[in-house]
């Protein structure tokens, strides 16, 4: 839920575990916290050091030798920005405002406190602190010298191109970078993330992570790089030997990975949107480079874009639809993701966790809207069932503060891979959804396990046994006798929950319809489909895994 809730606000929440066991329970989610970059402060307790009495906290049960280990902070410190232990009560606020400022500072992320039970019994004279003293490190900007180099590259190149992954953060930078597409005519952009929404899918000159896009990577000459962990993949497609390469970003250097590296002509620590608002200003003083955007040439190019986007959209459209006469026909991750577009409100806001499926589930979908689209930050399974709750519990406050007369709500619909729904805790989920009346859509994408390990096995040995055994031979599937997903949410929630099941498409409208209609009356929804396996649309993306 903290990750979520620092993620739709961009303001730091707080969590507090138990000792190294409640540290160490954390697991996956301070790895996607670390590498989304989620600004958490995590608090644990230490076993207490004294035994006799000594001091007020001293050891009074038998779990406190048990839970004594050399180096709490260890367990997780190479996740966070900053750990630290608090030694005394007398400096406490300056620790707790020290951790936060790391926490909130470019490469945001998770920080971890700990303080053992005699500190936090210690008695202390009240004190005040300025707070203004306290905020979080301002990244820089481009140098006079960069922005005149990036912006006379892409105006001049021939078939520019950026990529981004996370520069949608900052609501502010995807305004600034559908500016810049709209000045430099033939401009694309490709989202290579995906973990928010950095540029519109319904942009003309948007790009998405799909692998027959890989032509546009090739094809550039000019490429600039804002905000991304993963631009490409070189063993699958990288840029052409002559293209030059800009990179800007928080973090170019990376320097939480081991081994990271592009082949940039020059490497920028900025924040995406100043940089952004630098190049367009750029752009708009510079008679010389206005004079060069008058070249009809850069109409052609636009008008080539609306062609191509055109074209494109019609592909994604024939691969949702379904010949007449086949209601009773399985329903694959096209088609559901086409019909969860076109029957929730526009202003759904989206929380994912498709895994092998993402990709073509976020093609369908097409998110367009700012701050309406969250993926977790990394690889850990299990995020998106708190994450939606999270989300939800943020969006209301910030729609309760803009419409107090109003009795709507934000709308939240979390899609959950079947193996991602098992790792999230459901019961603990679900009892939090109803108990603290916070009702979500949950779609779970039943494909009967897990499809990524034979994905991703497939890359080092494409004709290996892991391609032809079975998902039970592999060890990653459910066999016959799957969970039944919509009970477990529907038990963990006392029964007030709305549960439906479906594995053909003429049942999948009004099932969403039905389990749309409880959330906005205040019930949770979970809505569990069963899909085809499907090559081209079903478990076996050949995409990417998110």
């Amino acid at each position: 839920m903290a990750d979520g809730y620092a993620r739709f606000t961009g303001k730091p929440q707080a969590v507090i575990v138990h000792v190294d066991v409640g540290t160490q329970a954390l697991g996956q989610a301070i790895h996607n916290a670390s590498c989304g970059r989620v600004p958490v402060l995590i608090f644990a307790g230490l076993s207490p050091f004294t035994i006799e009495g000594e001091m007020t906290g001293s050891r009074s049960e038998f779990i406190h030798w048990l839970q004594d280990v050399p180096d709490q902070k260890a367990i997780v410190s190479q996740y966070c920005r900053y750990s630290a232990e608090i030694k005394t009560g007398s400096n406490v606020k300056y620790m707790v405002n020290r951790a936060l400022q790391f926490a909130m500072s470019d490469p945001k992320g998770p920080v971890y406190l700990v303080g053992a039970r005699e500190v936090m019994e210690e008695s202390v004279d009240p004190y005040i602190m300025d707070q203004s003293q306290w905020a979080p490190m301002q990244l820089g900007s481009l140098p006079d010298q960069a922005i005149h180099e990036i912006s006379t590259a892409l105006v001049y190149a021939e078939k520019p191109l950026v990529i981004t992954g996370f520069a949608g953060r900052d609501q502010n930078s995807v305004g600034e970078l559908v500016h810049l597409v709209d000045t430099v005519k033939g401009l694309r952009v490709k989202d290579a993330g995906t973990t928010e929404m950095s540029f519109p899918a319904n942009h003309r000159a948007f790009v998405s992570a799909a692998t027959e896009e890989n032509k546009t990577l090739e094809e550039a000459d000019v490429i600039v790089v804002i905000d991304c962990d993963v631009p490409w993949i070189p063993t699958q497609s990288k840029p052409r030997l002559d293209a030059k390469i800009f990179h800007i970003d928080v973090d170019p250097l990376k320097i939480n990975m081991n081994v990271f590296y592009i082949p940039a002509m020059a490497k920028y620590r900025a924040d995406s949107y100043t940089a952004l608002a630098q190049i367009n200003d750029y752009l708009a003083f510079s008679s010389n480079l206005q004079s060069q955007l008058s070249n009809s040439v850069y109409s052609e190019r636009w008008n080539e874009l609306a062609q191509s986007h055109r074209a494109r959209r019609k592909v994604l459209a024939a691969k949702a639809e379904l010949s007449e006469g086949f209601l009773d026909a399985p329903i694959n991750i096209s088609y559901l993701s086409a019909r969860l577009r076109t029957l929730l409100p526009h202003d759904t806001i989206w929380v994912t966790e498709a895994v092998t499926n993402h990709v073509r589930m976020m093609e369908q979908i097409q998110p367009s809207l700012s701050g309406h689209w969250f993926t977790k930050g990394a690889g850990g399974l299990g995020w998106s069932g708190g994450a939606s709750l999270g989300v939800k519990l943020a969006a209301d406050a910030k729609f309760a503060k803009k419409n107090p007369s109003s009795e709507q709500s934000a709308f939240v619909c979390n899609i959950t891979g079947d193996g991602s729904f098992v790792f999230s805790v459901p019961t603990a989920v679900y009892w939090v959804q109803d108990h603290y009346k916070l009702p979500t859509l949950t779609i779970v994408l039943n494909n009967g396990g897990w499809a990524a390990p034979r994905h991703s096995a497939s890359y080092v040995n494409p004709k290996g046994a892991a391609q032809t055994a079975t998902k039970e031979e592999s060890g990653c599937g459910f066999g016959p006798n799957p969970p039944d997903y919509g009970i477990i949410a529907q038990g963990a929630a006392g029964g007030s929950m709305y549960r439906g099941k479906v594995d053909t498409v003429e049942e999948l409208d009004e099932c969403l319809m039905e389990a749309m209609d409880a959330v906005c009356v205040g019930i949770g929804a979970i809505v569990d489909v069963v899909l085809v396996e499907d090559s081209e649309n079903g478990y076996f993306d050949e995409e990417v895994d998110f």
